[in-house]
């Protein structure tokens, strides 16, 4: 085992893990990635690699499939146990159809090339960013039962324990006097009038009770269309549902929040509680899963893989960053297009791409005093470009998973919201903040740059110059993209959003520019996360446990808060700083099916408060959890020579926390008492 670049500087380097029996190829590759300015660790048997991984975690892995001591699926299972983040390269002299099989990143033929074998590493490299962003790293094993209560994210036993002990309290608890009385209220005359708020209350019948509606819509007594209020059996089974979707409502909470499960399973729990406590009949709790909204955000992931695939992300990259003429034109300029980009384009996409273009170029510019680049000019422009994305998620539906399970909440309401509507209340938020944001970077920054007067426009179009012209699938994406908006925009009160959106991945197949291998690689989490809250919203509101939330939390606000654009700086404070703790869908999904209901109890209009929510969770500034896009930059934020890590999290608190602040006073100022009140509700 050699390690030929720890010599020299004593920062760190991108760590590679080179395993091969081969001493001349691997001594040989070892030298040759060492002066691309990797640090390379080279083993020659399975053990040797094993141990490496162990102690050095590498970031990629490349693997030798014939090895003397071990075979190459063991080596592979013992690598990932000890270092399950890492993703692994495959290199072969054999059969290169294999890479699913063993579940690796690439399976690359031997001998290869260099340039092929690094432009792979980096692949991986990103690759991993991402899957840590998603948070999809398997847990590893610890011993002690301290450590196996805590465990690690995704398996966290103790909070397992306490989810289900937590549902046990609110499903065993004695009723709160309030839930019974709202539940078993009478529609009429002399009723209460929180009634109102209750999803289904349109279509109760006089002398109807929540109670007699949430258990017809769960199919528990066929043909009878009310619960007399002197049943007071059927009343207590209707009180003993909503108490038991309050506690699936707090369990999920504390999951997403503290990562006890995968985001996935967490979500397929949701349905499987609401089947085992007959909350819904199962084919209801189905088509929560699969609602329009769910295909919505499924055909904007996969719309997001094309735009990958064929490189159309870049070219609008370097657009964007083309607009720039100076430091401040990127500000004043750039900033706010890129955030009007962000409320049509895959957000992850323009992160991943602009952040180390950005980077290289910040760093590439030589200063008057004969030093290379400047850092704090880097941090400004990651930061400045990871916030302007995240503005951008107010601007139409298809720029969030949250806005989508927004859309369902409203509907489930009764205040369905076309894209054009949306994007009618939302996209003039986008630009002004995008100001905003440049303009708080430019006067922050502007003293700290060392060199005020470098050229870091013409070092981007030179990093970006090197872009293969847009090939005929590129176009062909574009073109279909733009048809697809317009679609939305015409007539998407008319077919829906998931609909066309499918439709368009159905045109890109027989174009020949997507395969189904292309859209299997898409996060199935985020869809089976919006689609559990989508089912748990719906839970929520038939049972009335939603609207027994809403009246508690009405109850607690100051008057001047309970209605109006009151009650919408409220909700979009809380939903804005929940967005920090736990991901921004999650917060939309905790929230949206409590503030929506509020508004109806108030007489606020329920859209007012459902985008005042969902405009906030896109308020996500703070910590480098708080969104992907945070995670993508701080992964990517490296000195692509030294490897030195260039953003720290003191300056997502400082710089975030300063953004997220703006952010609520362009929302309340410009939005709420400004353009909202012309266009009105």
């Amino acid at each position: 085992m050699t390690d030929q670049s720890e010599a020299g500087t004593g920062q760190e380097r991108p760590v590679i893990l080179l395993v091969d029996d081969e001493d001349h190829f691997r001594n040989a590759m070892n030298r040759r990635l060492s002066s691309r300015g990797y640090r390379v660790y080279d083993a020659g048997s399975g053990a040797a690699a094993v141990r490496i991984a162990r102690r050095r975690k590498p970031e990629v892995v490349v693997l030798d499939r014939n090895l003397p001591d071990m075979d190459d699926i063991q080596v592979l299972r013992e690598i990932r146990r000890v270092c399950p983040e890492s993703p692994i390269i495959l290199i072969t002299g054999q059969d290169l159809m294999e890479t699913d099989r063993h579940n690796a990143f690439a399976c690359m033929s031997k001998p290869c090339g260099i340039n092929e074998l690094v432009d792979t590493i980096e692949a991986a490299r990103q690759e991993r960013v991402f899957a840590m962003a998603r948070r999809e790293t398997p847990p590893d094993r610890r011993h002690g039962l301290g450590r196996w209560l805590a465990g690690v994210h995704n398996a966290r036993p103790g909070v397992m324990i306490l989810g289900a002990l937590l549902l046990l309290v609110f499903a065993l608890m004695p009723a709160p006097d309030r839930m019974h009385r709202l539940l078993a209220a009478v529609k009429g005359p002399g009723g209460d009038p929180a009634m109102t708020a209750y999803v289904y209350y349109g279509i109760m019948g006089p002398n109807e009770t929540i109670a007699g509606r949430s258990l017809m819509q769960a199919a528990f007594s066929p043909g009878t269309t009310s619960v007399p209020d002197s049943d007071a059996k059927a009343t207590d089974r209707a009180v003993f549902r909503a108490k038991v979707m309050t506690g699936i409502l707090a369990a999920t909470v504390l999951f997403w929040a503290t990562g006890a499960l995968p985001i996935g399973i967490t979500a397929l729990l949701i349905g499987m509680l609401m089947c085992f406590f007959r909350i819904l009949p199962p084919e209801q709790i189905a088509g929560a899963y699969a609602g329009d909204v769910v295909l919505f955000l499924f055909g904007v992931m996969a719309m997001t893989v094309a735009v990958m695939k064929t490189g159309l992300d870049k070219h609008i990259g370097a657009l964007l960053l083309g607009t720039g003429g100076g430091i401040g034109r990127l500000a004043f300029v750039f900033c706010p297009l890129l955030a009007i980009a962000a409320s049509f384009l895959p957000e992850y996409a323009l992160v991943a791409f602009l952040v180390p273009v950005v980077t290289a170029a910040c760093l590439d510019i030589p200063r008057p005093d004969g030093t290379r680049g400047d850092r704090r000019l880097a941090v400004m422009m990651i930061l400045m470009i990871t916030f302007a994305v995240n503005a951008g998620g107010p601007g139409s539906p298809a720029a969030g998973g949250r806005n989508a399970l927004m859309l369902d909440f409203l509907t489930e309401y009764g205040v369905p919201l076309s894209f054009d509507r949306w994007i009618l209340y939302g996209l003039p938020f986008v630009p002004v903040m995008g100001l905003v944001i440049g303009a708080y970077f430019y006067f922050m920054f502007r003293h700290r740059i060392k060199d005020t007067t470098a050229n870091l426009p013409a070092a981007i179009r030179q990093a970006t110059g090197k872009i293969e012209r847009l090939s005929r699938d590129g176009y062909v994406t574009a073109a279909v993209l733009a048809g697809l908006v317009v679609f939305w925009t015409l007539a998407g009160g008319t077919y829906g959003l998931g609909g066309p959106a499918v439709l368009a991945l159905v045109i890109l197949n027989l174009a020949g520019v997507l395969r189904w291998r292309d859209i299997n690689r898409i996060n199935w989490d985020v869809i089976a996360i919006y689609a559990g809250a989508c089912a748990m919203g719906t839970g929520l509101a038939s049972t009335g446990a939603a609207l027994w939330l809403a009246d508690g939390f009405f109850g607690i606000l100051p008057e001047s808060f309970r209605s109006g654009q009151g009650l919408a700086v409220a909700s979009s404070l809380l939903a804005g700083l929940l967005a920090n703790v736990i991901s921004d869908g999650a917060a939309v999904a905790a929230l949206g099916p409590v503030f929506v209901p509020m508004a109806a109890l108030s007489g606020t209009h329920p859209g007012m408060i459902g985008l005042a929510v969902a405009f906030a969770a896109s308020f996500a500034h703070v910590l480098v959890v708080g969104s992907p896009n945070n995670a993508i930059a701080y992964g990517m934020a490296r000195d692509p020579e030294t490897g030195r890590q260039l953003l720290t999290m003191k300056d997502f608190l400082v710089h975030g926390g300063a953004v997220l602040g703006l952010s609520f006073l362009v929302l309340w100022g410009w939005a709420f008492r400004g353009y909202w009140r012309w266009i009105g509700f």
